[in-house]
Order: structure tokens, then C-alpha cells, then sequence
């Protein structure tokens, strides 16, 4: 099966499926002024049923943002390091756990308990010994500075993992320029002994069939990676691969835990291991609005980690060597390839593939330009990216209305009602909600004559201001994790 998005001209269907997602968002908007006009009742049970669905979704929210916290703080408190040597000797470490006879009250020690239990009773080589395994990290780059890039690296050297069994492949584009090559050796000269090994690997500008993009980057690195284990006589299997931007920090405990993660779950091929994104490692650093959009984008990583049945790849995330290899690596033709990979993943695997949520945080930075318009621009543009749907919902609908999507129909379908769903509702609600309630009177002047439409405006004012509860338990969660200012 094709995994890759078509280049050139789209069949009918494909851009049907192209046309949704802008057809609903701007449907959604043109069916409210049109009701407004024609008929002010309409139009006020319409808006009210939307806004009363976005006050149960925030509500479902506030509970996310809290529980997504607390697993974070558990997680975060942990010791990977020693869980992930325990499974080692699962057996030895069981029996001393019993004999200790500790009340155990963090849910992840209630879960290594479990995971000893089943491995000390499991037929020798059932689950993989963690001296076996590697852990490789792919950064790719472009043309940022060694101030932005060494934090980063500094950061890896600091986590607790084995770092004789991490394999660093530092990414660098050849349209990045002379300095991102320097920047690459003089990176390796300087750390490439604290790990297993450390490889600069140059992709090549304007390859056929590639769109400007980090997707071809890191594909271009993880078959170079490829060749790089066949020669070393490492399985592939023993290979978890973390695509990690050049400017992201992660914790202390992430590669202990994604190995711990790893070990622990019979169908680890099948899954893909996606950590929390925090957009604060330069928090204080950019414009107040960019701040307040850096900590709903954390938010929402918060909330996404709590809904693994809606879960999707996000910037940086693991997936085992071997699977990657049967999948040739990340999509070359979408500049939104994290998110992309969960469908290509997902359709490979014939619906036999989800993303399992780790509580431990990578720290990423917020969005910041020389100026303060740019930084908005900049700001924008992510966004758009990252709300841009037509790219993953025409490829998704395109396979799930075919005869080859191998995948079962039912759960597919599912998956891309919700995908177009979560599209239009990030264009379009947020507009309605915020002017919608004003439209009936602004538009018809004989809908001052109805009650409804009259008391629109108030009833929508009363239910913001529910909603505002949400707001007010966000900002008391973001004093949490937001790092001290300087």
C-alpha cells in the first residue's frame, strides 16, 4: 500500500476531500448569517446548541488540564532509572518489592509492581532486556545558531539514560547554508563523547519528490541511520528513534521512561511514544499575546495526553526502528509530518496502532522573531500550519472511502469524523461564539421582536461567563509549570 500523500494533479475524490474542511468551517459561519436573516429562531437555537457543546467540552477540559498535571507531577517524580533496572531482573527486584511491604500510592510503582509480577512469570526473551536496547535521536536543523542548539544537546547529556546506548544523528540541511555545517562538526567535536556515537548527517537540497519541510530531513537521516545499524549488526528492533527539534529540552527521565515503555508492552512495534509538549523554555522571553498562546498550546498537549483514544504524533515522539523501516521512515511531501505520521502508521498497520502518552515533558520554545511583527507573523503562520486541515483529511478520506485501506472501516470512519470535526471546529467556533450572538439583531431588524433572539446576546454573555471557570483553573495550573522569571 502507498503510504505517501500524490504528488500532482488530484483525482475528483481526493479533492473533494481537500474542499471539506474549508467548506464546513465557512458553511458553518455562512449557515448562521443566513439563518440570522431568514429566520432569527433558527438562527438562536443553532448558536445556542454550538455554544452549549463547547461549555461540555470545556468542562471536560478543566478536569483534563487537572488530571494531565497531577500524572505529569507523578510521572515527573518517578525514577525511570531505577524501574527501567529493575526489569533487568524482574523476578529479584518482585520478590524485594513484596518483602518491603511499602504502601505504594504513585500509580506508576502500582504499575512497575504489575509489569515485575507479569515479566517474572513471562518465558525468557518474551520482553526485551533493556542492556539490549538503543535509544536514537534524531535533531534535525536548518541555520540556527550553536547558542540555540547546545542547550538542547547540554539537556540530552543530562538526562539519567545510558548514554552509551544513545546514538545521536544530528540533521542538517544543505540549503541551511555553511554555518549549520560548522555549527554540525564543531557539535560532534564537543559532545560526541559522552554518547554512544554521534553522526552529522547532510540532506541534500531539492531532492525529486521531497516538499521543503523537516520530513524529508529526518527521512534522509533515519535511512542513513539504517545503514549505519546493518553495519554495527544491531537489530532493528532493539532501536527506539526520537525525532526531537534541534532547540528542545527533554526531561531528565524521557529516554528511561519511553524504554521503560518500550519493554513493558507485547505490541511495541505498533505504537508510537509521544511525550508532553511544553512550549517554555523561552517563556519570558517573547511578546505577553505569543505567551498566552505558548501556555493553551501546553494546555492542550495536557488535555491530548489525557484522551490516548484521540491521541496523535506531536513534535517530538518515538517509534520503533523496525517499523519505521517497513514504512519508510516520515511522509516527504507534508510539512506537518509528526501529525501525518500517525495516519501513515495507522493505515500500515491496518488499524492495528495507536499512541501511547508519556507524562514526562519535552520543553520546547514559544514562538519568537526579531520584531515584534514578525514574531506575530511567525506566530500565525504556526498556527495555520498546525490548523491547516485539508493535507491529512483528504489523504484520510481518500483511504477510508477505497477498497484497499486494510484497515476496518468502522473505527476508520470514526477517526475521520473526528479529524475533520476538530478542523472546522478550530476555524470556525471560536468566531461564532465570540460575535454569533449579535447576528440575529445586527442582521434582521424584526428579530428584536423575538424573545429569543432578543435575549440572545445575554444568554450567550451568561454562559461565557460559566465558561470563564475553565479560564480561571488554567491560569492557577499554568503557575505550575511556567519556569520562574528571571
Amino acid at each position: 500500500m502507498d503510504l505517501e500523500i500524490p504528488l500532482g494533479k488530484r483525482t475528483k475524490k481526493y479533492r473533494f476531500f481537500e474542499i471539506l474542511p474549508g467548506f464546513f468551517s465557512y458553511g458553518a459561519i455562512i449557515l448562521l448569517i443566513v439563518l440570522s436573516i431568514f429566520n432569527p429562531l433558527l438562527a438562536s437555537i443553532y448558536l445556542l446548541i454550538i455554544i452549549l457543546s463547547t461549555l461540555v467540552r470545556s468542562i471536560g477540559i478543566c478536569y483534563r488540564v487537572v488530571g494531565g498535571r497531577s500524572m505529569m507531577d507523578k510521572a515527573s517524580n518517578t525514577d525511570w532509572n531505577r524501574l527501567l533496572a529493575d526489569l533487568d531482573n524482574p523476578k529479584a527486584a518482585y520478590d524485594k518489592l513484596k518483602k518491603s511491604n511499602r504502601k505504594i500510592k504513585n500509580i506508576f510503582y502500582k504499575r512497575h509492581m504489575e509489569n515485575l509480577r507479569l515479566m517474572s512469570t513471562s518465558k525468557d526473551g518474551f520482553f526485551p532486556k533493556a542492556s539490549d536496547l538503543y535509544n536514537a535521536l534524531i535533531m534535525p536543523a536548518y541555520n540556527e545558531s550553536i547558542e540555540v542548539i547546545e542547550p538542547a544537546l547540554k539537556s540530552v547529556v543530562d538526562t539519567t539514560y545510558d548514554k552509551k546506548h544513545l546514538i545521536i544523528v544530528f540533521a542538517y540541511e544543505e540549503r541551511g547554508g555553511a554555518g549549520i555545517e560548522e555549527t554540525a562538526k564543531t557539535l560532534r567535536d564537543k559532545y560526541g563523547k559522552y554518547f554512544h556515537s554521534f553522526h552529522i548527517v547532510k540532506h541534500p537540497k531539492d531532492l525529486p519528490n521531497e516538499v521543503i519541510g523537516k520530513g524529508g530531513n529526518i527521512t534522509y537521516a533515519g535511512k542513513w541511520l539504517k545503514k549505519y545499524l546493518e553495519e554495527q549488526k544491531i537489530a532493528f528492533s532493539n532501536v527506539i528513534v526520537t525525532t526531537m527539534d534541534c532547540d528542545n529540552k527533554p526531561h531528565k527521565y524521557y529516554f528511561d521512561y519511553l524504554t521503560y515503555e518500550y519493554i513493558v508492552h507485547e505490541n511495541r512495534k505498533h505504537l508510537s511514544y509521544q511525550p508532553i509538549s511544553l512550549f517554555t523554555n523561552n517563556i519570558w522571553d517573547v511578546p505577553a499575546p505569543m505567551r498566552v498562546l505558548a501556555t493553551g498550546n501546553s494546555f492542550w498537549n495536557i488535555i491530548s495526553s489525557m484522551r490516548p483514544y484521540s491521541l496523535r504524533n506531536f513534535a517530538s515522539h518515538a517509534q520503533p526502528m523496525d517499523a519505521l523501516v517497513e514504512m519508510n521512515f516520515w511522509s516527504t511531501r507534508t510539512i506537518v509530518e509528526d501529525g501525518h505520521q500517525y495516519w501513515r502508521s495507522y493505515f500500515h498497520f491496518k488499524g492495528d496502532y495507536a499512541v501511547l502518552p508519556m507524562y514526562v515533558p519535552i520543553y520546547q520554545d514559544a514562538v519568537l522573531g526579531n520584531t515584534y511583527i514578525k514574531t506575530l507573523k511567525a506566530q500565525f503562520i504556526q498556527l495555520r500550519r498546525w490548523s491547516y486541515g485539508s493535507s491529512d483529511v483528504a489523504y484520510v478520506g481518500n483511504i477510508v472511502f477505497s477498497r484497499n485501506r486494510g484497515a476496518p472501516f468502522w473505527p476508520s470512519f470514526t477517526r475521520f469524523i473526528r479529524l475533520l470535526e476538530g478542523h472546522v471546529t478550530l476555524a470556525s467556533v471560536s468566531v461564532m461564539v465570540a460575535f454569533g450572538g449579535w447576528m440575529p439583531l445586527l442582521l434582521n431588524r424584526e428579530a428584536a421582536r423575538s424573545v429569543v433572539a432578543h435575549q440572545l446576546p445575554d444568554t450567550v454573555s451568561f454562559l461565557q461567563q460559566i465558561a470563564m471557570i475553565g479560564l480561571v483553573v488554567s491560569i492557577f495550573t499554568s503557575f505550575r509549570f511556567l519556569p520562574p522569571r528571571p
